[in-house]
């Protein structure tokens, strides 16, 4: 079925440039897609009919029932590593890019479907999605935004009318989403895995032109694609650490060649700061754990770099290695750079001496196993700028450990002239009051599931502005109570 009620003026690279890539196909027919929510924000950003969006012909193309005028539904081909396993074949088992979209700017981003049914790779699953696990990345997804976090967007999702089996009986539903792009270090290992070079060169051109058009022109573009993307995912990851957020299944085809955060499956933020933190239920050995993830970024861009070696040297596979292997090696440097400047300004530095890794990482040391609520500590921390280290203090177990790391904080901060009220506003303006916390997110779905949206979307409201304090929004500033217990997530298939 397709309609015209609906605007998107799609101009779809993907599956004109690249054939091969996919295949062709259609959502599911659905019994009755009603939309729950629309990001009128996004919406109106991308030049869309926010009224046409709500509507039923709305709810038809947003969960893939009806195809809108210019696009050009397709499922996704890609491989990927999973826990460390590959698999020569994933791709888009339930779901599909209808189109491509170009804002006012010109900037372009794919409008994606997520649980829109059964594809050729779905790999016997039935190719749906539940309720919960949309609006989880729907939320978490706008938080990163607020955040600022690269990251996918949710655009709407929509109920099907139909129940789906996980673990009982759950109301299905579909995620519309918006990146740059869904191209994944997956999406290459495809065509390597399968030794088509010349579909990974095309591949590689297309996300160049798409990503980093300043490459076109270097003699060496494929080697610095790779340096390229290693550098948007070291930032990427260094802002994951900076803010207490575990993605959680940091396999191949959940990296975006974008740089954008992609695939909200068992995420979580942590409370008490641990390293180890891992919360998907599938990870049982703490691979993707909190303090892994810079790690596996730098595994995962190497399968990308074994993806790319033909095409660094199609002559000399032993170059291709050299070169491939000495931009893996600036990896860390990158990560440490992004890393260490976020955290500086997270401590109120705005100059820079050697120490200050050091510094940093003795204030981890002392909070390791002391039960310190990350975020609380360094919004805290800026009360201590004027002089009350107590609310900083009080988060420590043993609060020698903060005092003294405190004393060694103050001496830095001594040698970096700035008066007391700039260095609070640099802090507070990277150090945020709200997040996502577990407790509040899960009682949003909890709810949402039941029928009732309001815990939702005051939710959303709360976490669309983390930096500035709101009264009466308390609630949302601490961690959850002892009662909560210990969480645990899962991938929402």
């Amino acid at each position: 079925m397709t309609t015209s009620l609906l605007k998107f003026g799609f101009d779809n690279t993907y599956a004109r440039d690249l054939d091969g890539f996919y295949v062709l196909w259609q959502g599911e027919d659905f019994p009755n897609p009603e939309v729950l929510c629309v990001n009128m924000a996004l919406a109106n950003d991308l030049g869309l009919d926010t009224n046409a969006l709500r509507t039923q012909a709305g709810a038809d193309v947003l969960s893939g029932k009806a195809t809108a005028d210019g696009a050009t539904p397709l499922a996704m081909a890609y491989a990927g590593h999973q826990f460390g396993g590959f698999s020569a074949q994933l791709g888009d088992g339930r779901a599909m890019l209808l189109g491509e979209i170009l804002d006012a700017q010109g900037q372009r981003f794919d409008l994606h479907l997520k649980g829109s049914g059964r594809t050729p790779f779905s790999r016997g699953g039935d190719g749906k999605a539940v309720l919960g696990p949309v609006l989880r990345e729907y939320l978490m997804g706008e938080a990163m935004h607020a955040l600022e976090v690269p990251t996918t967007r949710a655009l709407a999702a929509v109920t099907t009318g139909e129940q789906v089996m996980r673990e009982g009986i759950k109301q299905g539903a579909v995620l519309a989403r918006v990146a740059s792009s869904h191209l994944r270090v997956g999406t290459f290992q495809f065509f390597a895995a399968r030794q088509e070079w010349a579909r990974v060169r095309q591949l590689a051109d297309y996300a160049i032109a798409r990503h980093y058009p300043e490459l076109l022109a270097v003699e060496d573009k494929y080697l610095a694609f790779l340096s390229a993307v290693a550098y948007r995912q070291a930032a990427l990851v260094a802002k994951w650490l900076q803010i207490g957020f575990v993605h959680g299944v940091m396999n191949t085809d959940n990296m975006a060649i974008s740089g954008e955060t992609i695939d909200y499956g068992p995420c979580a933020f942590v409370d008490t700061y641990d390293a180890g933190a891992v919360f998907s239920s599938i990870d049982r050995n703490g691979r993707y754990a909190f303090g892994n993830q810079p790690a596996i970024a730098q595994w995962n861009l190497t399968r990308l770099a074994e993806a790319l070696l033909p095409l660094i040297d199609e002559k000399d596979s032993d170059n291709a290695v050299r070169l491939a292997t000495d931009e893996l090696n600036r990896f860390t440097d990158h990560y440490t750079e992004v890393w260490t400047a976020g955290m500086r300004a997270k401590i109120g530095l705005r100059g820079a001496e050697d120490g200050d890794v050091d510094l940093i990482n003795h204030l981890f040391t002392a909070m390791e196993g002391e039960g310190v609520d990350y975020t609380q500590f360094f919004r805290r921390l800026a009360d201590a700028v004027g002089g009350s280290d107590n609310s900083a203090k009080a988060l420590f177990a043993d609060q020698t450990k903060c005092v003294a790391w405190l004393a060694e904080w103050r001496a830095r901060i001594a040698r970096d002239p700035q008066d007391a009220a700039a260095r609070i506003a640099m802090m507070n303006a990277v150090n945020p009051i709200y997040i996502p916390r577990n407790h509040h997110v899960q009682e949003a779905l909890d709810t949402a599931e039941a029928g009732d949206m309001a815990l939702f979307e005051t939710l959303l409201g709360v976490l669309a502005d983390p930096y500035n304090k709101r009264e009466g929004l308390e609630k949302y500033e601490g961690p959850a109570p002892d009662t909560f217990g210990p969480y645990q997530t899962f991938c929402g298939t």
